[in-house]
Parts: C-alpha cells; structure tokens; sequence
C-alpha cells in the first residue's frame, strides 16, 4: 500500500535523495539568461544578416519539428502571417524561397528535424534554428539565408524563449522578453525552494492537497492548455500515479462519474477506497469569455461533487513568462507528490 508523508518534504535526507532534480529545476531560469546571451552574440556577429532578412516579412512562417507546438500556441494567435507547425520530416510542398521556417532544436540530434531543415535551406527558405553548435541540425542549417541561434543548455523553453524573442523583434510575435521568463521562473525557484517550510511553500503545498486524489488539470488559454499537459506528464512520470490533463469535454464525464465526497467518511473504519478526482485549475489570467464559462462550470460540477479544488496562478508579467511560471511550479509540485509517496 502507498501512502503519503508529508513529513518528508520537511526531511533533509528525504530531499537529499531528490537534490540533483531540484538543483536543475532551480536552474531553469539561469538557462534561459544562458542561452539568450549566447543567442545575442550570435546575432551581433554572422548571423545578423540572416536577422536582416528576416525583417522583411515573409509570405508565412513555418515552425518546424517536433517542438514546434509551443512555438504554435504563442505564435498562431499573434502572428501577422499565415502561421504552420509542421512537425514531420518533409516541408509542405508550397514552402519556399518567400517563407521563414523556425526550428527549436535543443537536443539538435533528430534525424528527422535535420532533414526539414536540410531542405529549407535547399529550397532557399529563411531559416532561423536554435540548438548546440556542431549538433546533426545545426550542421544541416548551413546557408546564406540561415541564422542559428546557439542554445548549448539543451533545454526546450530557453530555447523557444530565444526564438520567440528573434521573431518579436522582426514583428512576427509576441513580446517574450528573456529576462522577464527568467526572472519568472527565478520567482518559482525561490518560493518552491526544498529549503522553504511547507507552511509558506506553495509547490509543497499543492502536493500535500492532491496527494491523495487523482488529479484533473485545466488551463484557460491555449498556453494554459499546454502546461496543464506537461505538468500532468511529469506527474505520471514521477510519481507512478494517475493525472489527467483536458478540457472541459474530457474532465466533465469524469467529475461527473466521481462519488460525492461524505465530508463524515472515516477512511480509517470505512477504507480508503479509491482516490477520488481534485480538479486542478491552471490560471494564466485568460478572461475571454469562453474560458470562463468553462472554468465555471467544472468548479460548480467539483462543488456539487463535494471535490477538492486548487488554483495554480501566476502573477508574471506577459503570457510566455506566465507559461513558464505556471509548468515549473506544477514540475516542483510533481516532485514534492513523488517524495512524499512511501510504501507501507
């Protein structure tokens, strides 16, 4: 049987067995401030007439590989060109001499990334890449009209970070300021800290109120939608257990299903029983109407259910830093739910 401790959140040899997976979370900040100064040079020196070219807007932007969806929730929205995400191996047949193909690539060994990219550059497309100088894309990036973007941290959001703020820049998206998601993502590191009482500890905090349910998480916006995604995997992952990320026609069938919670139920002299869900909802600050009347729904749904309930926010400034601030504290959150399961 698996139970839940949350005394271990607060033991030091408990967190020493999780210490080298804090450190590189506490880190994400400092490899976005890395590889966007890398990224800087870069642009100073022999990529800069690729930048040039780039500010001459093209007929459409393709995002290319299999990281291009983070690329697609910024960008469709705000991009003033026809926008693509096109994660296989072959372009489209349009693409062209006229077309900017973008490609995070921040492990840059993907066979079939190197080979999208290899034809961009043989049809004449612009063609801006992010990943580890000498790595298989990379190499295959070679052009005139080609900038890359070196990102040797090998992580995916410093990486769309630095490609997000290339195409700000050229008016082809939204602000997404590398300081501003570092910084952010400082701010999660700090207050989801191992070294921070749980009393005051928010990542902690939620691991010990979804330690025992199964937990179904919702986000308002398409970014939203897509931390709730990653962070539902790294529960999966981390701790063994069940997580559901959706909408609102994926979650509603299952709240709808669970049993109303007996707020008199001894789970000692009646039995556990099996867990029931906790909607967790993802607040990026989306107040379209859409996602409102979504959000109110499952609440008022959990509520009938008696279900518990928990709100994960962020208070960063723009919404790439509110992506990244939103998917590092349910990561942070997912490790503390790992640590505290014991079997007893």
């Amino acid at each position: 049987m698996t139970w839940f401790d949350e005394s271990r959140l607060e033991d030091e040899a408990a967190l020493a067995s999780v210490d080298q997976r804090l450190r590189f979370l506490a880190g994400s900040g400092a490899r976005v401030r890395r590889d966007a100064g890398e990224a800087e040079a870069a642009l100073a020196g022999e990529a800069a007439g690729a930048l040039r070219a780039a500010e001459s807007r093209p007929r459409a932007v393709i995002a290319a590989g299999p990281d291009s969806r983070l690329l697609r929730a910024v960008l469709e929205p705000a991009c003033p060109v026809p926008f693509v995400a096109w994660p296989y191996p072959v372009l489209p047949g349009w693409a062209g001499a006229l077309d900017l193909v973008v490609v995070l690539a921040p492990e840059g060994s993907d066979p079939g990334t190197a080979s999208a990219v290899a034809e961009a550059v043989r049809r004449g497309c612009q063609v801006v890449v992010a990943g580890p100088p000498g790595s298989m894309v990379v190499e295959h990036a070679a052009g005139r009209d080609s900038a890359v973007l070196p990102c040797t941290t090998r992580d995916q959001l410093a990486a769309a970070v630095v490609v997000l703020d290339l195409l700000h820049r050229v008016g082809l998206g939204p602000q997404a300021d590398p300081e501003t998601v570092a910084g952010a993502l400082d701010d999660v590191a700090r207050s989801a800290s191992p070294h921070r009482d749980l009393t005051v500890n928010p990542a902690k905090a939620l691991a010990i109120a979804l330690a025992d349910s199964v937990p179904l998480l919702w986000g308002g916006s398409v970014l939203a939608q897509r931390a709730a995604r990653r962070v539902a995997e790294s529960m999966r992952r981390t701790s063994g257990r069940a997580a559901l990320a959706g909408d609102v026609d994926t979650l509603w069938p299952v709240l709808a299903a669970a049993r109303p919670r007996d707020l008199f139920d001894d789970p000692v002299a009646d039995g556990a029983g099996p867990p029931q869900p906790a909607l967790l909802l993802l607040d990026d600050g989306a107040e379209d109407p859409v996602s409102r009347e979504q959000r109110a729904r499952l609440v008022g749904l959990a509520d009938e259910r008696r279900l518990r309930v928990e709100v994960l926010g962020s208070e960063a400034t723009g919404q790439v830093a509110r992506y990244a601030s939103l998917l590092l504290s349910g990561t942070y959150a997912s490790e503390y739910l790992a640590l505290g399961l014991v079997d007893g």
